[in-house]
């Protein structure tokens, strides 16, 4: 006998859209296979479009919380193609929502927009070569996600404006993914709230998806700022209370308490204050830490370990401790129905082909990195460009899974059903988190792979919207197998707010020189033309020594 709680989930999953079947447009699959054709050949037609998106995007280059030119570009390209913006969410200056349509269902389509620090790099050249040194550059990719996304929003909404398909469509930016954030916070104020689904899209190596529990960390992220009593180090030392000393002690006991933790844990810090000069005794120093695990409950306990320790460090050094949370990620979990109607429409599109020059640009930065024979997820990396479709991804963790990066996709895919949609704009076998990572992000690879991936996108949003089984057996899914057992609760309180001031001071240092590299599409086709780089530009090696042909400016 079916117990209560099976009944009333089930109930749930077919009452949490109010009027979704009756409000949708009843299409038959030759209509449906017409429209995905039209959309596919409307994506290819807006290349050049495409294109120009995703080089603008990358020669802005802005680290977290300063995304300022990339959402202002975006906002003004949606607000002209009749989107409703909402600039400022949750008290980020450089987030907002764009919506579009109206009445059931509601998709969301997101994408990450900031980049790394120190990434800076010219395209298509094959070793690193700096456009401004050390300045930050697009060394994950997240150029090309919102490129991606508004292309095929914008071909599917011509189809639905024509074909009168009901629905609205969310657009929404990933805003300091790389500090895990500001997800949680979009979450926690509601902008999710009555949205039905969620695609989400992220730059890789090849055209795919996966449902379930991706074996990634959940994370929380925090600042610990000690205040002690500066002196002169050489004259007075012991009138001094050093802050510095508070850290160093801190750093030391996380370091020992890690040998008695279990293996699925990782934990990384910066010192991001460490004081002045040598002969002052440091009254302000501070250390940033990140702790990372596969479950709710390992997290809060890292965190709460995090903070006794700072507080002994404290008391051993007669300082002052506070500390700040600066973000948070869930483990992710995504669903599978609708990962399962992604990936019947990634087999329809296809990897891109690849050009002689795509390929040779691959394999001279794979040898020049010392790419892997075999990547984290089993496919060949050090052989070019993936030329065979990837599998759909099933569950593959455990509990006692290694664990690895994070990704605040997470608390919003804990909240609504959601996948994340892969897509091949970059090369396989690279370091992630690198200058390496940029070199394919304003080139063809880049530009045939957001290409593919928008048509893919498209296809499945056009399926959410005219079949309404898809998403019922969405939210089937999300009541009884995902939330079954395990329920969202937020790493952040009411009282957090979003740490806005992250990244400032860098980009006002580089934002200047940067600006005099921002792509003009009125004056050259492509980034790559602009700067002068030959496509591609390997090294050229010579009996007895190494020579890198020119990159232009």
């Amino acid at each position: 006998m079916k117990t209560l709680k099976y009944i009333l989930n089930s109930v749930a999953a077919f009452t949490l859209l109010p009027g979704l079947a009756s409000a949708q447009v009843k299409l038959t699959a030759a209509k449906i296979d017409a429209l995905k054709t039209e959309l596919a050949k409307d994506i290819d037609g807006r290349k050049k479009f495409t294109q120009e998106m995703v080089d603008m995007i990358f020669s802005f280059g802005e680290l977290g919380f300063q995304e300022v030119e990339t959402s202002k570009y975006l906002t003004d390209i949606l607000q002209k193609n009749g989107f409703t913006i909402e600039q400022g969410i949750s008290g980020i200056p450089t987030a907002w929502t764009a919506k579009w349509g109206s009445g059931k269902p509601v998709i969301a389509v997101g994408s990450d927009i900031d980049c790394i620090p120190k990434a800076s790099q010219k395209p298509g050249v094959a070793y690193h070569d700096p456009i401004i040194e050390g300045a930050p550059g697009h060394g994950e990719g997240h150029n090309s996600g919102q490129p991606l996304n508004v292309t095929a929003v914008l071909a599917l909404k011509k189809i639905m404006e024509r074909e009168k398909i009901p629905g609205t469509i969310m657009l929404w930016p990933g805003v300091a993914e790389e500090q895990l954030a500001t997800k949680a916070y979009f979450v926690r104020d509601g902008y999710f709230k009555d949205v039905d689904a969620c695609i989400f899209t992220h730059v890789s190596s090849n055209l795919g998806t996966s449902y379930g529990d991706g074996g990634g960390n959940g994370m929380i992220s925090v600042r610990f700022d000690f205040e002690g009593q500066a002196s002169h180090a050489g004259g007075a030392p012991w009138r001094g209370k050093s802050a510095l000393d508070a850290v160093e002690l801190m750093n030391i006991g996380w370091n020992y308490h890690r040998e008695h933790m279990e293996t699925t844990q990782r934990s990384h810090y910066v010192i991001t204050d460490g004081g002045d000069q040598p002969n002052v005794v440091p009254s302000k120093a501070s250390v940033w830490y990140y702790f990372r695990e596969r479950s709710y409950p390992k997290i809060t306990q890292m965190y709460k370990d995090g903070i006794r320790i700072a507080e002994a460090a404290a008391k051993m050094t007669e300082t002052k401790m506070t500390y700040e949370v600066l973000g948070s990620a869930w483990p992710g979990h995504m669903n599978q129905p609708i990962a399962e109607a992604m990936y019947e429409n990634i087999k329809s599109v296809g990897l891109p082909q690849w050009s002689e020059e795509d390929q040779k640009l691959a394999r001279a930065l794979q040898k020049e990195v010392g790419s892997p024979a075999v990547g984290f997820g089993g496919e060949r990396a050090n052989d070019g460009l993936s030329t065979s479709l990837s599998q759909l991804r099933k569950p593959m963790a455990t509990a006692s899974s290694g664990g690895g990066g994070s990704d605040d996709i997470a608390d919003i895919s804990w909240n609504l059903p959601t996948i994340v949609l892969g897509y091949p704009a970059n090369i396989p076998g690279l370091p992630g988190h690198h200058w390496a990572n940029a070199i394919a992000m304003a080139t063809p690879i880049a530009h045939k792979g957001v290409t593919a991936g928008a048509k893919a996108e498209a296809m499945t949003l056009l399926d959410l919207f005219v079949k309404p089984e898809i998403l019922t057996n969405a939210w089937k899914y999300f009541n009884e197998v995902q939330t079954k057992d395990t329920k969202y609760t937020a790493l952040i309180s009411k009282t957090d707010k979003p740490a806005i001031h992250l990244n400032k001071k860098i980009m006002e240092e580089f934002r200047p020189e940067m600006k005099k590299y921002y792509y003009d599409p009125a004056k050259y086709p492509t980034y790559l033309e602009q700067l002068g780089i030959k496509y591609p530009t390997v090294r050229a090696v010579a009996p007895g020594e190494e020579k890198s042909s020119g990159s232009g400016k």
